[in-house]
């Protein structure tokens, strides 16, 4: 990480590298303000912030969705319009709302569609769909219609969508948005056996204390807050300051939806 977080060897090209990143909505609106970060590999980090501190936006620009300024290395390789099919392959990106990432009529035909759509032959898109689907317990799904799963399935599947890409890194906006608490759990608990460097946006500070190895907090797009999870979110003058609530140890009573 940068600044009070550990930075990785000099020798050793971090998973992540952000320098001077910034993004400009198209009213003019500042959306990020000079964001510098390192994420080590295999690191799980949450980003933190209240609504409008440009989480989304950051996430969205890590694999090319949003291009703003300053420089994006994944991995050593620059993000740029060149390389920006090739990052992509290598930066799985979850949307807040599953439904804006599933349209096909089937489950594994969504899950499918990316490899498909990598030139991968059938057999091969076949196999990495159907392990991706059990790695997120969801392998008697796949003839299912995904508008009539139940929100935490949903997420499940749209995991699923990205993880059958291969990435090695996965950036997830709100994935424990609106679950009602053992669908929540469950996330919670898949997300800790995914294997790949993960950079999660939440408003969930249970899950931020309970899951991440290091926290960033944004506020008004820059970076306010940044290091290992204790010692961010023990700073509760901090958290005040960004109106962010203090996280208790176990789930704070958050209102929920249906799973």
């Amino acid at each position: 990480m940068s600044d009070n977080g550990a930075r990785p060897a000099d020798d050793v090209a971090p998973a992540l590298r952000l320098r001077d990143v910034r993004y400009d909505y198209t009213d003019g609106t500042a959306g990020l303000r000079g964001v510098d970060l390192d994420i080590a590999a295999g690191e799980l980090v949450a980003v933190l912030g209240p609504n409008g501190a440009g989480k989304s936006t950051l996430m969205r620009l890590l694999n090319g969705l949003l291009r703003g300024d300053g420089t994006i290395d994944i991995f050593g390789t620059r993000l740029t319009d060149d390389s920006v099919r090739a990052i992509r392959s290598r930066v799985g990106l979850l949307f807040s709302n599953p439904d804006d990432q599933l349209f096909s009529p089937t489950v594994l035909d969504d899950v499918a569609y990316g490899p498909l759509h990598q030139g991968l032959d059938a057999d091969e898109v076949l196999s990495r769909s159907r392990d991706a689907l059990a790695q997120v317990g969801m392998a008697a799904y796949e003839d299912r219609t995904p508008h009539r799963l139940s929100l935490g399935e949903k997420k499940r599947v749209a995991i699923a969508t990205v993880l059958s890409m291969r990435p090695d890194i996965l950036v997830l906006d709100e994935p424990t948005s609106a679950l009602a608490p053992a669908a929540r759990h469950e996330l919670i608990e898949l997300l800790r056996e995914l294997p790949q460097t993960q950079i999660i946006a939440t408003h969930d500070m249970a899950m931020a204390r309970e899951l991440a190895s290091h926290v960033v907090v944004l506020s008004d797009g820059r970076v306010v807050g940044n290091g290992p999870t204790e010692v961010v979110l023990g700073d509760s003058e901090l958290l005040r300051e960004h109106d962010l609530e203090p996280a208790l140890h176990g789930h704070a009573g958050a209102p929920h939806d249906s799973a």
